[in-house]
């Protein structure tokens, strides 16, 4: 244990001190997190801390191969292993730190996710068996690959989608480590303590990068450190050699315990955008820990509350491990019902009794300034005529309603558009805030033209509100009769009830 003690405090100061020198970096490549509605911070703060803990857990390892202490031999010996933890921990930080600087689309993300848990199947890191209270010992063999690939994608995504508080996302990997570290220990020598030699120094390098995480945060882990941590808490568990029953509950019935509270609110997610009929990849701030702001906790409150949470699950998953079936029911009844108080509490799950957000009819700031706007904007497109006046116009709407950028597009045969395409954007927009943004398209079919105008802007809630759609398709209109010229047809009516929301 010495050695591995060694490793936790070799990874707690790497951390530590490779963290400052990620945070430079950083600002030179412009991975920076801008404040945005879907954002609880109010200044921009850099991202890409997660360089830091890949560093601060990887080197210590190597050091201890370096100097041929016993367990991190031990470990350096099953070099399939080896290679696929780091194969595929590098392969996803790598994408992590392309989508903090770059930005990735979330189903390109998905595919690396893939591509990364393939790698580690491909070198051993498998589920193929689990023991499981009540049910025994289940086998996955010849499927393991059916059950590796979605393991590793639900909790680097778990992991990830809970990055949304400073310290949040490395406080629930901390607790996690905790678990497995403990139940390794009791899983038997020699093989599993591998598994203590790496989550502790993943824990390690975790506490060392919350000293700049903790609120207020001076960076944030980013994709790169979301992603990576999700993807050696999945692998980590697999790596046990060491008894049956270690290797076997260990590999999904502690890790999937002790990361209860954000497999929970990934679910949870999903269900919520299932629900309003919306991507499951669209961006939202209907998280608990969103919701626990909301509902007039503090910052540092809402995360010790969480904290709390994933306390009690990995205390859960330690009597899931050693634990009678009756102390084990009675423990995953106790935590759900905390779990079901806190969510019903904060109000982030609908099906739960809470309203959602849409059902309220709330009109944000981008509505009120498009309600005020838009009148203004149809006398000026009736009362006009020529192409050429059309981006005028939607200039003027973008800056009076705040839009993030305007656009169009024209897709005419043999370059005889009479459109030409042209895009105007906030001076104040950063990349990222142009990502995150939400988007409203609308096709306007003239005879051999069709011509697209893409309307974006800033949304809590990452979707088009339907008053803003509704507003901005009377814009189209009035735009599509300007284009047509004077024979246009007239304004289709509309609903009264469709109206009134204006």
């Amino acid at each position: 244990m010495v050695s591995t003690l060694t490793a936790v405090i070799l990874a707690l100061i790497l951390s530590w001190a490779a963290t400052p020198l990620v945070r430079r970096l950083a600002f030179v490549v412009g991975a920076v997190d801008k404040p945005t509605a879907r954002r609880v911070h109010t200044r921009s703060i850099p991202r890409l801390g997660g360089l830091a803990i890949v560093a601060g857990f990887i080197l210590p390892l190597f050091i201890l191969v370096a100097l041929q202490t016993q367990i991190a031999v031990m470990w350096f010996s099953q070099r399939s292993l080896v290679v696929g933890l780091l194969a595929g921990g590098l392969t996803i930080a790598a994408a992590g730190a392309w989508d903090d600087i770059k930005g990735m689309r979330a189903q390109h993300k998905l595919l690396v996710q893939i591509l990364a848990a393939s790698a580690a199947w491909g070198f051993g890191l498998r589920v193929e068996s689990v023991t499981l209270p009540y049910f025994g010992h289940v086998s996955f063999h010849p499927y393991s690959f059916l059950v590796t690939i979605p393991w590793f994608v639900g909790i680097i995504n778990a992991v990830n989608l809970i990055d949304g508080l400073d310290g949040l996302a490395a406080g629930v990997g901390f607790f996690a480590c905790v678990a497995n570290f403990i139940i390794a220990y009791l899983g038997g020598y020699p093989g599993n303590l591998v598994i203590c030699l790496l989550a502790a120094t993943l824990a390690g390098a975790i506490v060392g990068f919350l000293f700049h995480n903790f609120h207020p945060a001076t960076i944030f882990m980013g994709d790169t450190g979301s992603m990576f941590l999700g993807f050696m808490l999945a692998a980590i568990p697999l790596v046990g050699v060491g008894t049956t029953k270690g290797g076997t509950a260990l590999a999904i019935l502690v890790p999937l315990l002790a990361l209860g509270l954000p497999i929970f609110d990934m679910i949870s997610a999903m269900v919520r955008r299932f629900l309003a009929r919306r991507s499951i990849f669209s961006a939202d701030r209907s998280h608990i820990h969103h919701k626990l702001l909301d509902k007039g906790h503090s910052h540092r409150g809402a995360v010790l509350i969480l904290y709390g949470l994933s306390l009690l699950f990995t205390v859960v998953s330690l009597v899931a491990y050693v634990g009678r079936s009756h102390e084990i029911g009675l423990a995953l009844v106790g935590s759900s019902a905390v779990l079901f108080i806190v969510v019903r509490a904060a109000g982030s799950m609908p099906i739960f009794g809470a309203r959602a957000r849409d059902a309220q009819y709330q009109r944000d700031a981008t509505v009120e300034a498009l309600r005020h706007a838009v009148p203004r904007v149809l006398v000026e497109l009736e009362t006009t005529s020529g192409t050429e006046k059309l981006r005028g116009v939607l200039e003027r709407l973008a800056v009076e309603a705040q839009l993030m950028s305007v656009e169009a597009s024209s897709t005419g045969a043999n370059g005889s558009a009479r459109v030409k395409p042209w895009r105007w954007t906030q001076d104040t927009a950063t990349p990222q805030q142009l990502r995150e943004a939400v988007v409203a398209t609308f096709l306007i079919d003239l005879t051999g033209e069709l011509v697209e105008l893409r309307f974006r802007w800033d949304s809590e809630d990452g979707t088009v509100h339907p008053q803003a759609d509704m507003l901005l398709q009377l814009v189209a209109d009035a735009a599509e009769r300007l284009l047509r010229g004077p024979h246009a047809r007239p304004l289709k009516p509309r609903a009264q009830e469709h109206l009134s929301v204006v």
